[in-house]
């Protein structure tokens, strides 16, 4: 195969890609405007009801345009000689084949989050405004955007450097290196994320004395699910939207509740919650979840250090000799196909897991309760109530809120 054949292929799967999702998105928005299920009319008065739709539709226009956008800019970049060009900039400071990679990919992924900065602003200043949503303030946006470089600069950097230094090393065993490291950091991170990283954007406080703490050690009690840690983080401080999660492994796991989460459920729904949570830990999804990470990272890194030396790569992308971060990047977008096929089943496996949780949740607890509190969560986040079949096949790892309610209430069986 000869390079230039290569070059429109990486285009192909770009716009293939684009294409694909554009046209999920476009079946996903022909549902904007149907009815309410009947099992939500409970839930919303017409204007309520006309009111999340028209959300959810200005969602949909901010998201063509910015998937259009960054498409558009990729494929610029593919015809310009971008990648050439910026090579051959990083090589102009430096010789060191380490530094030249990691400014490279540096660069690219900070120049990615920066063209994107107006439309996460626009998305949260100008609709979840709108919406009554947005809790940001203008300080809040910009300082989480300095913490998250700021840890992308510290922590990435570190990783990226490591993995680089193993390619330099190890040559095409790279990967078995890289693997073991990044491994161990997904369980450090399971672990610590919480306590560590958390901290740094928003407040986490123990739950105070009171109903609610009784009655969810007394649920854990029952499960015998040993709780040592319910935390409550200050959610509202960017949104009104609420959400609860559990994290951490073995002695370092914990629940942590939105408090806007607290003030928009009554206890004993937030109870049907944390069950639902108790179950996800009682049939080890967290640890199912950890270990097809892993594989999947494995079988990954394996199939790049088959192809990352191969001259055709870099010669696609307009740069003479191989290297490392020019084989990642044509690797990830000739990978991507195969990405998305793994992508497809590991949802299909996670709406299952969130069914078993489901049935964990009513089976020791009162169904009504979750069904109560998913419908509310649901109308106070205007979340789509009747999403396409296919676009939820591709990117939910929840089921709809539709069908969890049904297996819940016994009505999908009758």
């Amino acid at each position: 195969m000869q390079a230039s054949t290569l070059f429109y292929i990486l285009i192909g799967i770009l716009v293939v890609d684009f294409l694909w999702n554009a046209y999920l998105e476009y079946l996903n928005a022909k549902h904007y405007d149907d009815p309410v299920p009947v099992q939500f009319r409970d839930l919303y008065d017409a204007d309520a009801y006309r009111k999340s739709q028209d959300y959810k539709k200005e969602n949909y226009r901010l998201s063509k345009w910015s998937s259009l956008f960054n498409t558009g800019v990729i494929l610029l970049f593919f015809f310009l000689k971008g990648f050439a060009y910026l090579d051959a900039w990083v090589r102009s400071f430096t010789d060191k084949p380490i530094i030249i990679s990691m400014l490279f990919i540096g660069i690219l992924v900070f120049l990615s989050d920066i063209i994107n900065i107006p439309f996460s602003y626009y998305h949260t200043f100008v609709i979840e405004e709108k919406y009554g949503f947005n809790k940001t303030t203008q300080k809040t946006f910009w300082m989480d955007k300095l913490k998250a470089w700021l840890l992308m600069l510290i922590i990435g950097g570190a990783l990226l450097f490591a993995v680089i230094g193993f390619y330099e090393k190890t040559g095409k065993y790279f990967w078995l290196y890289t693997w073991t490291l990044v491994s161990v950091f997904a369980v450090f991170m399971n672990m610590f994320y919480a306590s560590l990283i958390v901290p740094l954007f928003n407040k986490q406080m123990p739950l105070e004395e009171g109903a609610l703490k009784d009655a969810l050690e007394a649920l854990a009690h029952k499960l015998g699910f040993r709780l040592d840690n319910i935390y409550v983080i200050d959610g509202s401080k960017r949104s009104t939207k609420a959400n609860a999660y559990f994290t951490g492994l073995g002695p370092k796991k914990r629940i942590v509740l939105y408090d806007t989460l607290i003030s928009d459920l009554e206890v004993e729904e937030i109870v049907g919650v944390l069950t639902h949570e108790i179950g996800h830990y009682k049939h080890k999804h967290t640890y199912y979840n950890l270990i097809l990470s892993i594989l999947t990272t494995g079988v990954t890194l394996y199939i790049l250090s088959l192809f990352i030396d191969a001259p055709i790569l870099s010669q696609a992308l307009g740069v003479s000799a191989p290297s490392f971060h020019i084989g990642v990047i044509a690797f990830s977008i000739l990978y991507s196909p195969i990405s998305s096929i793994t992508g497809f089943w590991v949802n299909k496996l996670s709406r299952k897991f969130e069914y078993q949780a489901d049935a964990f949740a009513k089976m020791h607890y009162k169904a009504a309760y979750l069904i109560s509190a998913l419908k509310k969560l649901a109308k106070n986040s205007f979340s789509n109530l009747t999403p396409h079949p296919l676009y939820v096949a591709v990117h939910y790892s929840h089921p709809t809120l539709l069908q969890r309610i049904l297996r819940l209430s016994d009505e999908s069986n009758r």
